[in-house]
């Protein structure tokens, strides 16, 4: 399953940006905190994420909703400088992964 934003004219999310995506019968919602500024950039060796308060506890609340119980493997959402990221962000994928190594 595969969640994504709308695109918006403006990357910062609006005030009450919430995605609902309905898995195996049950809704979960994805939602962006007021003033959220999330940036991701790939360094070469590295990635680096930046966000202010409201981006982190944006970015974790979307992982907890990822972890919940239910939630299908392989579950992921897309975000992207046109739609929860910075422009000129690289795009980030947060995706659940129930396989043991």
């Amino acid at each position: 399953m595969m969640f994504a934003m709308t695109p918006e004219a403006n990357s910062t999310p609006p005030e009450s940006t919430h995605i609902t995506a309905v898995t195996d019968g049950v809704a979960r919602v994805f939602t962006w905190e007021d003033d959220t500024r999330i940036e991701v950039r790939n360094l070469g060796g590295e990635v680096v994420i930046e966000a202010n308060a409201a981006g982190l506890r944006t970015l974790a609340g979307h992982l907890v909703t990822l972890a919940e119980d239910g939630v299908p493997d392989g579950s992921h959402l897309h975000l992207e400088g046109s739609n929860g990221l910075v422009d000129g962000s690289v795009a980030l994928v947060l995706e659940r992964s129930d396989e043991e190594e």
